[in-house]
């Protein structure tokens, strides 16, 4: 109190000192001093009256003092505007005074006027007839333009004001004045200005008429004598459409005009509303230059309006400027189609036809503009229900026809503008797509639209794009139908005429269905949706199928959950399920008809495609199933002699021949090989297939019986084809106990072809093809000695390097053609090189049966020495050469364990980059070279290590990749000296050349993953792991952070693992913080978290729970995770599996993804638990508990508000960045983010601290706003915040008493939700404790009566909260309602008296605290000897209470006991077993004192036959007081005679 008088003290005094400045007439800067006074007044809860005389005199006289600044007179009167909060009267005064009949006043006089009566429009509608009566007096005085344009500014306000009064007359406090007066006064004034000031008016005035123009029509049009006058000036408004700058204005005058129409419920004149149209679709389509955005949302405002008003009239006018070819136009009325039907005017729905029909007016439009537009109108359509059945199927498939033909474009780009085409052609394409994604077929009357045409789309491929969503439309639609059969006897749903759309066969839908099929095996997820379709459409594919399908296809679905399945699999089983259902149909003619389907589809697909190879065996495994033997040779024979329907693969082989010749049937064993079943094929590969491949090739190279050498490329190639194919098959058996028995001479051929090659020249791809089938021949049983292995490399190694460089050889090409085929077969040739080479020295690792090469080292010595022998033999490498490969298998080795392995390993790893023609410090090489002779370990890893360091910078960026393979798998497979090495080697290869990865990232990174299960197991390997990723990121964090993010939730132990090992490296955790939280900001955008948001959360979990430390990244970090806590609450999220990958995992890692907003709330925890350590926060009051509140929708609001306790407020610059951060919170289209912000900032509003220095005042102006939101926990947050700015600002409260009033007390009206209730009643007693009698006045009546209601409520809280206030409120009565008041008190006198006996002792003392207020305004101070008995330490018996107080009370005032008695019964029924015994006893109390008067007048047949009932009650407490009074009526009856 002392504190409050000081602090009013010196601003008194601080205004004093002003007032003395402001009084000298000198070199003062008035600017600034009444710019300080203004914020003072507006901040002061008093003010002495003497100082609002002395500054109402002040402002008034410079505000009119021509010679002072304009500036200055503004601010002036700015500070007298603000004084009328203090003193409304005296300024009304001070103006009227200067404010005179036929004189013309200063424009600062109108001006505070016009103010004030749009700040203060209760105080000001008493004075405006007598300021409009003056005013007109004015207008002929005024012939300075400025003044002309202040009158027109007043015209405007006071207009405003008076429409708000005459709309809201109930809301103000007096008796309703005559608003016919003041509209009389505002035409005269308006008419005035129109006949008089416009004729010639500069562009200032007409601004300033055009702002009043739509006030005051709209005022004008209540009166039917004035609405034909006031509807005539519309055109005039409608004509200043010219200016940009003036054109918002109009637009904003009409829209009040419009909703004053609308109000009233006036019809515009047709000519009038078309020219609205006219002019408001100009500001939406203008073409020259683009509309101010602006004036385009509120013209976009006026069509939602005219389409309430006149939506037949708007459809006719949309429909006819539609037709028009402008693109703007068209564009707009589309969009304003759009928004008009997203507001879900009811109206419109009459209409819906005449919307259809302008939507096909512009469907032949080729604009990507005008064809956007109309594919997101169709979506909104198809959102709010406005396809009609019979008229909607044209939409349906203009946004398919939309998706091929942008497709076609993009196919078939134009030359011109090609670039702005392909964009504006993949948005055409985008959108399509998203009005598919976002179709419900369900919604009321599609159905009827979409089936069964919707399947039209399944078959032709220009529609393959869509399949995705239109699968997903159709199973939707048939399961819709299922249920309706299940029930429902009769289901019409799908049952509808085609009309001319030519459905898809039977066969047509099985052979698209299948095909896509396939891809499933691939993760596609249209693969996936025709197997769904497949599922729930065997009865319209055939009813044969139905069981079959029923039993089959579930098994079919089971090796795609969970991962992607082996092609080779899934391919095998849709063909089995082919199989047995065209056995199952047993119809030739059917079967014919699906083989003819298949053929028809083969052109839909590229040669080199998925779908075309199974289309292939789909053919085939018909075909093979057809009765019809003669169809089935024709069609055979019909491939063969038409070689070009059978694709790239196969062209060559049967081009241009009418029969087989042997080296096609060579071709044909070894495909018969490669898709023959595997099982099977094994049996019978040797006898059947080999030698018959062997014995076709003898007979080719056979000249007259004799076995000659055949150079035929075509022979070799075909022959060289057949093997590897062969190959390959046995690969795919895995079958290791298979013996090969010709496996040693078919090598011998592919090496015999190899050797017969030229080495100066490369024409044929001999060499090429050879190497592959030796790579595949190699890996079977039985396995080769070590020594032919060796030959076999050091063959092939001689027969290739030697070649000439690139560029002699590209030289014996003829063409450009050739130059690229020798160049292509070059390429080739050494990848297939270098994959055999690792082929025959690493991959073949089984324990028992893998080359010794790798257990012996003397073998091993033998092997790398013949590479070294070959890599120095001063062969010139051309300059193409691939060198990544080699030198990751080599690298590790210079750590072997011999001596002569690591100088012939640093040997070759030099003479890689010698032949690549690089030129390196050879003497100091060569001297390391020489240091690996030693033994000491650790002096070979530094040795390996300065070697690296050299040479990792002449590594070719392109070859990384391929280096980096090699060096993983020589991590997971090496002896630990040389996993040594090869950590090295990566390590420094990495810190060379990370930057200039970038291309190649998500290869490399995919790559790493790939290894880390089984690396995990070695320690020391999995270090250099994790060493290897941080290193990319401190070149790449972005790119790595995007990488990891998209790993699969939860994420495993690696992934965890590897955030970790990001977050500790000191040097790159700030940018990997920085990038978190912005890949967390861009997807909470929206106020809407996705998947990609909680992955985000749970990485940065792990990085915080490193103990990374936070610095200044805190107050973002800790909004950002508190707005994803808020936008996942209640969310629900499917099981994701992991992604398919090699993996060592423990049995049970693999879990479901728990709830997304308990992962957001872990990570905000562990953020909170890091700020502790830093100071930056401090322990929550609940504790533990905290983070249950908050992830529970049902308690997130106080969670939210224990959390925003536990903020540390001494830190105040770290609270405001988050007020700041949190702020838009607000305002967000997210209601739980708006709950969020509100909860926090309800608790931060009563801190003193952050009011000082934090911009709550704007928060302030937001919560009164959503305190009369119709979401009961943001009002319920939003009236909290309101209370405690009773705590954190005070004079807020005096200054904005009138309208937080009004918002607390609107809670109270919440009945349905009590937490509202009960809020508001906190709130109250908050905002009261500040507030005089004569603050509140005017609520006092409205406030005492809804705090009665609470009393008897089942919630504590609010029972408690309601008897403190109503102490509160007595004093507040004043004298105006204490009459009133004491009436209350009788009223609400039963409850208080009966709980002090209240199951909560606390409502016991505050009802006994209550009476002690109350009893004096009754007069019965007599009273408090009997309520001291309830502080004594023994409380008294509530028998003998009641009496002893009915015993003084009948003495004082008999007319209270009788109403004490009348309120009682209601008691009796009270569901608190002590209310009623109280009760009962209060009764028995009551009737003992009543005079006999009252006696008299009691219902003695209700009150025995209630007092009856109770001796039938439960408790014994109530029995035995029923008893008892009874017994007292029956005496007291008896006592004057009345029979009971």
């Amino acid at each position: 109190m002392t504190l409050n008088m000081e602090e009013s003290v010196d601003m008194f005094g601080d205004i004093n000192l002003t007032l003395g400045m402001l009084n000298k007439e000198d070199d003062i800067n008035k600017e600034d001093i009444y710019g300080h006074l203004t914020s003072v007044i507006q901040n002061a809860d008093i003010l002495d009256d003497a100082i609002v005389q002395r500054l109402i005199y002040y402002a008034s006289k410079d505000m009119r003092d021509d010679n002072i600044p304009r500036e200055i007179r503004m601010l002036a009167g700015e500070l007298l505007v603000s004084l009328a909060a203090h003193d409304f009267n005296s300024v009304m005064y001070e103006v009227q005074s200067n404010f005179r009949i036929l004189e013309l006043p200063d424009e600062f006089i109108v001006l505070a006027l016009a103010e004030l009566a749009t700040s203060y429009v209760s105080q000001s509608i008493p004075f405006m007839m007598m300021t409009l009566l003056t005013m007109q007096t004015m207008l002929r005085l005024a012939e300075d333009e400025r003044m002309k344009d202040t009158f027109c500014i007043a015209l405007e306000k006071f207009s405003k004001a008076i429409y708000k009064y005459v709309n809201h007359w109930r809301d103000f406090p007096y008796p309703r004045l005559d608003a016919n007066r003041l509209s009389d006064k505002v035409f005269m004034l308006f008419q005035y200005i129109m006949e008089k000031w416009v004729p010639g008016a500069p562009r200032t005035r007409t601004l300033a008429i055009v702002k009043a123009h739509g006030p005051t029509v709209s005022l004008l049009l209540l009166r039917e004598d004035f609405c034909e006058y006031a509807l005539g000036q519309v055109p005039w408004l409608l004509n200043q459409y010219k200016d940009k700058e003036i054109d918002f204005h109009i637009t904003q005058s009409l829209k009040q005009i419009l909703t004053a129409a609308v109000l009233y419920d006036i019809g515009l004149p047709r000519g009038l509303r078309k020219s609205i149209f006219i002019n408001l679709l100009h500001q939406i389509c203008s073409v020259p230059e683009p509309p101010v955005k602006e004036n385009e949302i509120e013209a976009s405002n006026c069509f939602l309006i005219l389409a309430h008003s006149n939506p037949a009239d708007l459809m006719e006018f949309f429909d006819d400027q539609v037709r028009s070819n402008n693109e703007a136009i068209r564009v707009g009325i589309l969009t304003l189609l759009r928004s008009v039907i997203s507001a879900e005017e009811p109206k419109l729905r009459d209409y819906i036809t005449s919307i259809e029909r302008t939507v096909k007016v512009v469907m032949g439009d080729l604009s990507i503009k005008v064809r956007n537009s109309t594919l997101l109108l169709i979506q909104t359509m198809c959102e709010k229900s406005y396809i009609e059945a019979r008229e909607g199927w044209p939409l349906i498939d203009y946004v398919f026809s939309q998706f091929a033909i942008s497709n076609n474009n993009l196919e078939k780009p134009v030359k011109t503008n090609f670039s702005e085409n392909e964009k504006g052609e993949k948005s055409v394409q985008e959108t399509s797509l998203e009005v598919l994604k976002t179709l419900d077929p369900l919604v009321i009357g599609m159905p009827q639209v979409l089936w069964p045409r919707i399947l039209t789309f399944v078959v032709p491929a220009e529609y393959t794009g869509t399949l995705e969503h239109l699968f997903n439309i159709i199973r939707i639609l048939i399961m819709a139908e299922e249920r309706k059969k299940h029930n429902a006897k009769d289901s019409t749903a799908l049952v509808i005429s085609t009309g001319a759309v030519k459905l898809p066969s039977p066969q047509q839908l099985l052979a698209r269905l299948l095909v896509i099929s396939i891809l499933a095996s691939l993760g596609k997820l249209c693969g996936a949706g025709a197997i769904g379709l497949l599922k729930i459409l065997p009865e319209i594919i055939h009813p044969k199928l139905v069981d079959l399908w029923k039993t089959r296809l579930p098994d079919l679905l089971q090796p795609l959950e969970g991962k992607n399945s082996s092609i080779v699999l899934w391919e095998t089983m849709l063909l089995q399920l082919l199989k047995e259902s065209l056995w199952k149909i047993s119809d030739t003619a059917w079967t014919i008809q699906l083989s003819r389907d298949f053929s028809h589809q083969m052109g839909s697909y590229s040669n080199t495609s998925t779908e075309k190879k199974f289309l292939w065996k789909a053919l085939g495994t018909t075909l093979a199933s057809c009765q019809d033997k003669d169809f089935v040779s024709l069609r055979i024979k019909e491939f063969l002699i038409a070689p070009n329907q059978l694709g790239d693969q196969r062209q060559g082989i049967f081009s241009g021949k009418k029969s087989l010749t042997k080296t096609d049937v060579m071709v044909i064993y070894g495909a018969v090989a490669l898709h023959a079943p595997k099982m099977q094929l094994l049996t019978r590969l040797n006898q059947d297939i080999v030698s018959q491949v062997l014995f076709l090739y003898g007979q080719c190279t056979q000249v007259l019986g004799m076995s000659v050498v055949n150079k035929d490329m075509d022979l070799q190639m075909s022959f060289t084809r057949s093997i590897t194919e062969i190959g390959i098959a046995v690969q795919d058996a895995e079958d290791h106990q298979f013996q090969f028995v010709y496996k040693e001479m078919l090598i011998g051929y592919m090496l015999d072809f190899i050797r017969n090659e030229p080495l100066d020249s490369l024409a044929s791809p001999i060499r090429w093809k050879a190497l592959i089938a030796i790579r595949y021949l190699s890996k079977m049983k039985p396995q080769l000695p070590l020594n032919d292995h060796l030959n076999i490399l050091e063959e092939n190694i001689r027969r290739l390097l030697p070649l000439p460089p690139l560029e002699n050889l590209s030289n014996d090409g003829q063409t450009d053609k050739d130059k690229e085929h020798i160049k292509f077969l070059y390429e080739r040739s050494m990848d297939a090189l270098a994959k055999l080479l690792k082929s025959m020295m690493w991959d073949n690792m089984d324990a028992e049966d893998c080359l010794e090469m790798f257990n012996k080292e003397w073998e091993r010595e033998r092997a790398f020495q013949i590479t070294a022998k070959v890599l120095t033999n001063d062969v010139e490498a051309p300059e193409n050469f691939k060198i990544g490969s080699l030198l990751g298998l080599l690298a590790p080795h210079s750590c072997d364990t011999l001596p002569t392995i690591r100088q012939a390993a640093a040997c070759s790893i030099i003479g890689l980059f010698c032949i690549k023609g690089i030129t390196l410090e050879m003497e100091r090489l060569q001297s390391l070279q020489e240091g690996l002779e030693s033994d000491d370990v650790e002096v070979q890893i530094k040795i390996s290590s300065k070697i690296a360091k050299i040479l990792s910078k002449f590594i070719p960026s392109e070859e990384i990749q391929v280096f980096l393979e090699e060096t993983l798998d020589g991590l997971e497979t090496l002896n630990p000296t040389c996993t040594k090495a090869c950590g090295i080697w990566m390590i420094s290869v990495l810190k060379e050349q990370g930057a200039a990865l970038e291309d190649q990232l998500l290869e490399i990174l995919s790559t790493i993953y790939h290894h880390m299960p089984v690396l995990r197991q070695k320690e020391e390997s999995f270090q250099f792991i994790l060493e290897a990723i941080s290193q990319i990121a401190s070149f790449h964090m972005d790119a790595v952070v995007v990488n990891l993010l998209r790993k699969a939730l939860p994420f495993d132990r690696d992934t965890k693992t590897l955030w970790k090992a990001l977050a500790e490296n000191s040097a790159s955790s700030g940018k990997l913080t920085r990038s978190l939280i912005d890949k967390l900001e861009t997807g909470l955008e929206d106020d809407i978290a996705g998947i990609d948001a909680i992955s985000v959360a749970c990485a940065m979990y792990e990085v915080i729970s490193t103990g990374t430390p936070l610095s200044g990244m805190y107050p973002e970090l800790f909004t950002v995770l508190l707005k994803l806590v808020s936008c996942t609450l209640g969310q629900k999220m499917p099981t994701v599996s992991l992604s398919h990958r090699r993996h060592v995992m423990q049995q049970g890692e693999r879990q479901q993804i728990p709830d997304p907003c308990r992962l957001s709330t872990a990570t905000l925890k562990c953020l909170q638990a890091q700020a502790m350590k830093e100071g930056l926060a401090k322990e929550s009051d609940e504790g533990e508990n905290l983070w249950t509140l908050l992830s529970n929708p049902a308690t997130h609001h106080i969670g939210v508000c224990v959390l925003a306790r536990s903020m540390a407020v001494w830190q105040h610059g770290i609270i405001l960045d988050i007020m700041e951060y949190l702020f838009s919170s607000l305002t967000s289209s997210s209601e739980n983010y708006r709950i969020t912000g509100t909860a926090f900032f309800s608790e931060l509003m009563k801190e003193p601290i952050l009011w000082k220095h934090g911009n709550l005042r704007d928060v302030l102006t937001l919560m009164d706003q959503s305190a009369w939101d119709s979401n009961a926990i943001l009002r319920q947050m939003a009236i909290r915040g309101l209370g405690n700015t009773a705590s954190g600002a005070p004079h807020k409260v005096k200054k904005h008493k009138q309208i937080m009033l009004e918002s607390i007390i609107r809670g109270l009206y919440h009945l349905a939700r009590t937490e509202v209730v009960c809020e508001s009643l906190k709130a109250l007693k908050k905002i009261l404790e500040l507030l005089t009698e004569r603050d509140v006045s005017f609520y006092f009546k409205e406030i005492v009566l809804q705090t009665r209601t609470f009393f008897e409520d089942e919630q504590d809280d609010v029972r408690l909260t309601a008897i403190f206030l109503f102490e509160n409120l007595a004093s507040l009565t004043g004298r105006r309602w204490k009459i009133f008041f004491a009436e209350e008190i009788k009223k609400s006198m039963i409850s208080f008296l009966l709980h002090l006996w209240d199951p909560n002792p606390k409502i016991g003392a505050a009802c006994r605290d209550v009476l002690m207020v109350c009893i004096p305004f009754l007069g019965l101070q007599e009273l408090y000897g009997v309520l001291d008995h309830l502080l004594d330490q023994d409380l008294p018996r509530v028998r003998d209470f009641y009496r002893q107080f009915c015993v003084k009370l009948a003495k004082k005032n008999q007319e209270i006991l009788w109403i004490l008695h009348t309120h009682s019964f209601t008691f009796f029924t009270s569901s608190w077993e002590m209310i009623r015994s109280a009760a009962v006893k209060l009764t028995d109390a009551i009737v003992l004192n009543l005079t006999s008067q009252y006696v008299e007048l009691l219902d003695k047949e209700q009150l025995t036959t209630r007092l009856q009932e109770l001796r039938q009650d439960p408790c014994i407490s109530v029995q035995r007081a029923a008893e008892a009074a009874l017994q007292t009526l029956l005496r007291r009856c008896k006592e004057i005679s009345i029979p009971s």
